[in-house]
């Protein structure tokens, strides 16, 4: 078949919450959003590789995106910062697996009586390949609108336990799947490469989204029924798709691994897999991303203002300040501007359970960075103390904050650069470089920046109490109660 008039929908997962990369990911600014190496996010380079998936006789569509209300500016921001446009954000009020996420991806791609193939990748993976990456994907999608479900299976360099495996039979460019296995031992995974035949599972699947609902249907139709009893209760902002919080949550939480793949081997609904050659990692952990940095000739890797001698196979990430390692092997240094993390590199993937004590503790360093990016800038919390807390702020041109006040908290305003719009009580001032204001306790104001430079301001917070839920919001730009 050739790829005549082929309608091609890339769908990306961005809901990841990245834990094993704590401190620079955060549930606030997960890992899909952080450059790594380079110059664009995961997610940026997640969306390019997708669009260089047109050729002759196939028209690919602006990528669909999953996620969660949480991110959905950065998914916008990160986007346009590539200069491209989401088809649609589907928005999910909590977290129900991937098979969930791709029903929903799929309702959304079949409509105006639509069927395209969907190429289903995650957010947060590399690869150091893109033509084989590129090449592999087309294929797929050749045998996908031919009605094959096709997933992507990564030719093993190694012996890993961190990931699934795809047993399959066959030569040539489409092998068929025999059998889907769980993260072995290393014993199993030393035999699986000795072996041949086994891939690693990259959770990358291409078929049409009329294919994955009738197969969920099958399978699941119990996910089936409750995603579209959500996706009938859904509600649309712009580009922003929310399907019902109350009918969404009832949903049944479940991987499209276990709700559909796997139980697909043996039947009569064939599994079809491209073997993809291309420098893949998924950077599930610091190990992973140890792997895929350049190196010294002691196989050390460091990102940032960082120094490293004497030491072996070691990572140091500096973010804010020098770092410096003597004498360490194996080793990961992780800093960040409010925390460090020193682990063994073999131990990277329990980086998870000091998230999970954080999240215990209610501290705030499992949710956010000390810069807390919004949609209208960023704010920094460089200094803060008994009833006092000092911000430096960023607003972007054209943007402002929302219409407010405090119930517990003074504030007062210094102009960096740039030029101020501040709405206090009933006035509504400009303010220049080096000029000021004060906010009372309990009065009505807004922050705007009507030019076209960046707007930064120092702001002084005073009072009993300087948590971010004292914001009582009259009027919001971007919905936010």
């Amino acid at each position: 078949m050739s790829n005549k008039n082929i309608q091609v929908q890339p769908v990306i997962m961005a809901g990841g919450s990245g834990t094993r990369l704590w401190p620079l990911s955060r549930a606030g600014f997960p890992k899909q959003f952080l450059v790594l190496g380079g110059d664009s996010s995961l997610f940026q380079q997640a969306a390019s590789r997708l669009a260089s998936l047109g050729e002759a006789g196939t028209a690919v569509a602006a990528p669909l995106i999953v996620g969660n209300e949480e991110h959905r500016f950065l998914v916008l921001d990160q986007l346009r910062e590539i200069k491209q446009e989401p088809s649609a954000v589907l928005l999910e009020p909590v977290g129900r697996n991937t098979a969930p996420a791709l029903t929903l991806a799929a309702l959304q791609a079949q409509e105006g009586g639509a069927d395209p193939v969907l190429v289903v990748i995650s957010s947060d993976q590399t690869v150091t390949d893109e033509a084989a990456f590129t090449q592999a994907l087309r294929r797929a999608v050749t045998l996908a609108a031919e009605g094959a479900i096709t997933i992507l299976g990564i030719t093993p360099d190694r012996p890993e336990t961190g990931y699934g495996y795809i047993r399959a039979e066959g030569s040539g460019g489409a092998l068929k799947v025999a059998q889907f296995v769980e993260k072995p031992d290393l014993g199993t995974a030393e035999r699986y490469l000795a072996a041949g035949g086994y891939f690693w599972n990259a959770g990358m699947f291409v078929l049409k989204a009329s294919v994955w609902l009738k197969a969920l249907e099958r399978f699941r139709p119990d996910i089936a029924a409750a995603c579209r009893a959500a996706w009938a209760a859904r509600a649309a902002d712009q580009r922003f798709v929310r399907p019902g919080k109350a009918e969404f949550a009832a949903v049944p939480s479940e991987s499209v691994d276990y709700a559909v793949m796997e139980k697909c081997p043996g039947t009569d609904r064939d599994i079809r897999m491209v073997e993809l050659a291309a420098g893949w990692n998924d950077l599930g952990a610091w190990e992973a991303v140890w792997q895929v940095l350049p190196k010294d000739a002691d196989g050390n890797a460091s990102v940032g203002d960082a120094i490293v001698t004497d030491s072996r196979n070691t990572l140091v990430h500096a973010t804010s300040r020098l770092v410096s390692a003597v004498g360490l092997d194996d080793v990961i240094v992780v800093e960040t501007a409010d925390a460090v993390l020193v682990a063994d590199r073999s131990k990277s993937q329990d980086v998870k359970k000091i998230v999970a004590q954080l999240g215990r503790e209610q501290r705030g360093e499992q949710a956010l960075h000390r810069k807390v990016h919004r949609p209208w800038g960023w704010y920094d919390s460089i200094d803060n103390g008994p009833r006092h807390q000092v911000k430096r702020i960023m607003v972007k041109p054209g943007a402002s904050l929302s219409l407010q006040m405090h119930h517990h908290r003074a504030e007062h305003w210094i102009v960096v650069s740039g030029t101020a719009e501040v709405t206090n009580g009933d006035q509504v001032i400009l303010l220049a470089e080096n000029q000021s204001t004060y906010i009372p306790l309990g009065q009505t104001h807004r922050l705007a920046n009507p030019g076209k430079v960046p707007l930064e301001i120092i702001e002084v917070q005073s009072g009993s109490y300087l948590g971010e839920d004292d914001i009582v919001r009259f009027e919001d730009t971007y919905g936010r109660k």
